[in-house]
């Protein structure tokens, strides 16, 4: 493994205008932080933190979606403002994101099929649909799903444990090296928690890829970190 950080936060600032008649008003939703998750071998690094405290604010930074105030962020190496005004699709590969919500990223009218079979043809990640086929039932049983379960079906039909499995699965089919989890156990039923955080566990331990964990509960930070 390269002794060269994998994610390097340098300094982080992001303020927000939030306008005023007389004087004008900011919000400093993330304010000079940082923080490094080695190059060398897979971690798991956590930010806990009440609601509003610039938790998802970070990762949405890291992730490209907006830009710092101030401050950096470098991905093995690079600066991602660099990375960004480049190729955003490599970055892609090398980082994914599960978010809050396990049903906000699904489309309603399609079924998961068509959800894990978009980054494998985005990515070329096989050349076959025997060979697609092989690659998500790998990723679906990785997560502890069978695809006699879940394929062929809707996400309404699908639990929140479940939809956060898949989706979990569909980051999977990058193998990214790093893993921007935010709040992905919040909406999910507790009896069901640990065993996403399980998964997530192993996704570090048999694959290798370092997690960015995002949560209020200090509990599943104890557990997961």
């Amino acid at each position: 493994m390269s002794s060269t950080p994998l994610l390097e936060v340098r300094n982080l600032t992001k303020v927000f205008p939030m306008g005023g008649i007389i004087k004008k008003r900011y919000l400093y939703a993330v304010d000079d932080v940082s923080f490094t998750i080695p190059g060398e071998e897979p971690t798991i690094l956590t930010l806990a933190g009440e609601s509003g405290s610039g938790k998802t604010t970070i990762s949405r930074l890291i992730l490209g979606l907006m830009g710092p105030t101030s401050g950096e962020i470098m991905f093995e190496g690079r600066s991602l403002a660099e990375i960004m005004a480049g190729d955003k699709r490599a970055y892609f590969r090398r980082v994914q994101a599960v978010f809050q919500d396990p049903y906000q990223v699904y489309n309603p009218f399609y079924t998961i099929d068509r959800f894990l079979e978009m980054p494998i043809r985005k990515f070329r990640l096989a050349d076959s649909e025997a060979g697609a086929r092989r690659l998500i039932n790998e990723a679906l049983e990785a997560v502890g799903l069978s695809s006699e379960r879940v394929r062929g079906r809707y996400p309404h039909q699908l639990s929140g444990g479940e939809a956060q499995r898949v989706a979990i699965a569909r980051a999977l089919l990058l193998k990214p090296r790093l893993l921007i989890a935010d709040e992905p156990v919040s909406m999910v039923d507790m009896s069901l928690r640990a065993g996403i955080l399980n998964v997530l566990l192993r996704l570090k331990e048999d694959f290798g890829m370092s997690i960015v964990f995002v949560t209020h509960d200090l509990s599943v930070a104890y557990y997961l970190s």
